[in-house]
């Protein structure tokens, strides 16, 4: 029942948000890297996330954090940290898991948390996006 609820949360924010996702030339854009697989770094991660939401308002920001290596083991959906990446995804927040690390680590989207992106490869995701101006971050 827990796993429905967060389903529909993140559901209806993606409806409700449109296209808020989609950066635009007046928006700020900031992608955050998560490669260490501990609560500690998650947690300063998504503070952050809210943070940089809080400061400059969440219709002027585009924050995804994108995930790979020992860091993906925290978007299964056993993960300690759901409750607060489904909050981050309600609030707007695009997180993706590297398909590499899945494949290596044997894991499949079922295996994951509902509500996540996912992109074939993480260094190749922060590249592609700091190259279209997107302020990056490593907490």
């Amino acid at each position: 029942m827990k796993r429905l609820i967060s389903m529909l949360a993140v559901a209806a924010a993606i409806v409700l948000s449109g296209c808020a996702a989609q950066p635009t030339e007046s928006r700020e854009k900031v992608v955050f890297q998560v490669s260490e697989g501990d609560a500690k770094n998650w947690n300063l991660t998504l503070n952050n996330a809210r943070n940089v939401q809080n400061a400059l308002g969440k219709e002027n920001v585009d924050v995804e954090i994108v995930v790979y290596g020992p860091g993906i083991g925290m978007l299964k959906d056993s993960s300690p940290v759901e409750p607060r990446i489904t909050a981050a995804l309600t609030d707007g927040v695009r997180v993706v898991a590297c398909e590499n690390t899945m494949h290596a680590m044997k894991l499949t989207k079922a295996n994951m948390l509902p509500g996540i992106g996912y992109v074939p490869g993480g260094v190749v995701e922060i590249m592609k996006l700091q190259k279209e101006g997107w302020a990056y971050v490593r907490p």
